[in-house]
Parts: C-alpha cells; structure tokens; sequence
C-alpha cells in the first residue's frame, strides 16, 4: 500500500484529534485521548508490510512500535514522536480539519507534533519500499501521554529494555525549525497543602485559617525561587527555577478556610533529580515559613537532558541537515520532552523537527509545508537512505 504525501499525511493525523485531557474532564470522548491516531497509523504501518506492534499503556491509550530490520546495518536509530496534543480551546482556525493554505497545513497538532509524525513516517516508509544500501535499522515508535505524565514513553523505554539490544542513538520529534536540541530542562509538579479549622467567618478567633498558613509557605516558595535564579548555573541551560502555578482553597467568604492548597514547577538542569529537588524545597519552606505542611506526591515528573553523550549523534544529524538546507544550530531549550526519559535508558539521543516551537499549542497553530519536507530529507540522509 502506497503513503499519502507526507502533506496528506499530516493533514489526516490532524483531521482525528487526540487531545490530551491533562486531567480535565470536559473534554469530549471524539476528540479526547489518542486512539483515531494509533488506528490511523496503524493502518499505515500494517500497508507497508513491516513489524509493528500495539502496547496498551492505559486503558484505550495505545503506543505503535514498528521496525525496518536491513542485513547488516551500520546502526541502529529509534525514531519517537508522540500521538497526543494539547486541547484546542479558543482556536481561531479550525483545528481538526487539516486546512491547507499559503504553504501551510493548519490545525491542532499540526506544529506539535503531527508534522514530525509524518515526517518520521515518510522517511521511514522510503527505507521500507527502496531498501536502500547501507541503511540503518530504525524503530519508529508512536507514544501516547507527552503533553501530560509521559506514560507513553516511560513504557517504551521498559519495552526497548528488554526486547534485545538498545538501539544506537535516537531522534525525538518535536518542532526545533530543523536545528538540533541536545540538552533541555526537566521538570517535576507536586502540591503542597496546608491544614485548618473551619470555622464562621464572624468569630475567626475560634478558627485556624489554612489560607493564612499558606500565605507564609508561599513566601517562602517566593524566596527559594530567587536563591534558585541566582543559584548554579549549567553552562547551556541557565538556573533551574521554581513557579507557584495554582492556589485553591476555602469554601466561601463566610467559613474560615481548612484547607489550602499550592501546585508547583520545579524546573530541573542536569544532574539535578525529582525527588532531591522536592525535598530540598520543603526544607527551605519548613525552617522560613514556620507552619504545618504536607508535601502530596509528583504529578510527573520528567528528568533534565544533557548533551554529555550525543556528540557523536549531533555530528552526524548536523552533517545532514546542512546537507539538505544548508545550516543548522545546536540549542538548548528549558522546555522538557520525552527524550529526557530516553536518554536516562542509556540511549544518546536529540531532539529534531519541523515547525517552530512559538508555532505550538497556539490559536493558529500551523506547520510550513517546506519544513516538513526537509525534515523528511534530513531523517532519510542522516540514517543512510539517500536513494
């Protein structure tokens, strides 16, 4: 079976939503959640006749694995892109209909990160039908859950593991306008709480208001994240930093509050780890702010990138982007990604994509037609099929 375009391509993967509830439950059951894009390139997958298998990772929530298995490959490359999206509240284009304008394709996930999906796709279905000589194998792995827990990749990683050798290197999609990231931020989110006594708001004396005790634990947080921003610095990535994101609490104006509640974003550099950075918070919080807390546990957590073990891998991706268009950089960037997760299996690995990042989870979100098909091109010279 023949692949549509890799423009078509993307254009159906953007005509069936996959948004990733992140918690909400609001969201509609036709457009929530991952499956319309598993059996879509699925469907794709089984057509060109290769391996592929189909993981549940949570009920209905589905990773693809393929493989494209050549006699004596140089090397062995895992492509990753994720199948979920961010929701698409307040989008002024349509963002399931796949619109195709001005060299643009249009809609939810289009830059983030469908575009890559169909680049790594496209690349992959060449090495599949042409079998070119000299070519590398490659994984290509689509994983639920990045916008959210990274349950998806989390999953691969463990399956990778024990399924034979890890492969070589690995190349994450996400939209980095075609240049490499070899290092980024991680990030861990938990909640703390605090505790009082309810109580009518015409007699607070005989209450303890939990909101006022936050206060003081959110003053504290205020003040790490400025020891944090003047704190070490990792020479591609700055300072980590600390964000008090959502505050919750109380019943009415009327009722004393008992209960209080702060999410966090820790963000995180390399050799920093969730749990070391969390406790290293709630003891600056414990000895400033002087009142009772409970600590919940992470949300997610997703661990720093660092470029320590890609130099190899951002040599030879390099040499084929500037092959295809000419130039290219290697950044840094303080968002996190699945490759974080790859990368701590033992797997060198960058991050590398069409579309530009500003492009993603916007109202208009879009991807340049010309970026998808030099990124087809890049993926197919770096991993040997120049055919």
């Amino acid at each position: 079976m023949a692949l549509p375009s890799p423009v078509e391509l993307l254009r159906e993967l953007v005509r069936r939503p996959s948004v990733n509830p992140m918690g909400r439950t609001d969201v509609p059951p036709d457009l929530a959640f991952e499956s319309r894009v598993t059996d879509y390139l699925e469907g794709q997958l089984r057509g060109l006749g290769v391996p592929v298998e189909r993981f549940e990772v949570a009920p209905g929530r589905c990773n693809l694995v393929a493989w494209y298995a050549p006699p004596d490959p140089p090397f062995t490359v895992l492509w990753e892109a994720h199948q979920d999206t961010v929701p698409a509240d307040g989008m002024t284009v349509e963002p399931f209909a796949g619109d195709l304008r001005d060299g643009r394709v249009y809609g939810r996930g289009a830059c983030d990160v469908k575009g890559g999906a169909a680049a790594m796709l496209t690349a992959f279905a060449r090495f599949v039908t042409t079998k070119p000589p000299g070519s590398a194998a490659v994984i290509l792995a689509f994983t639920i859950d990045e916008e959210h827990t990274f349950l998806g990749v989390q999953h691969l990683v463990k399956h990778l593991a024990t399924a034979g050798p890890l492969p070589d290197f690995a190349v994450v999609a996400e939209p980095t306008s075609l240049n490499i990231v070899s290092a980024h931020k991680g990030v861990v989110r938990w909640a703390l709480e605090t505790t009082g006594v309810a109580a009518h708001s015409s007699r607070p004396e005989v209450g303890v208001n939990a909101i006022y005790r936050m206060a003081r634990v959110i003053l504290a947080l205020e003040e790490y994240a400025g020891e944090l921003s003047r704190g070490p610095r990792d020479p591609l990535l700055g300072a980590g930093s600390l964000s008090v994101g959502m505050v919750t609490g109380g019943v009415s104006p009327n009722t004393v509050p008992d209960h209080c509640r702060v999410e966090l974003d820790r963000r995180l550099l390399p050799g920093e780890s969730p749990p070391a950075a969390i406790a290293a918070v709630e003891a600056f919080v414990r000895q400033r702010a002087g009142v009772p807390f409970a600590s919940l546990p992470p949300a997610f957590a997703c661990p720093p990138l660092s470029a320590d073990r890609s130099t190899a891998l951002v040599a030879t991706l390099g040499a084929a982007i500037d092959a295809v268009v000419g130039a290219h950089r290697v950044e840094a960037m303080p968002y996190g990604t699945d490759a974080s997760t790859i990368a701590e299996a033992g797997i060198p690995v960058v991050v590398f994509g069409p579309g530009d990042i500003a492009q993603a989870h916007t109202r208009d979100e879009f991807l340049a037609v010309d970026q998808l098909h030099a990124a087809v091109e890049v993926l197919a010279r770096f991993a040997g099929g120049r055919s």
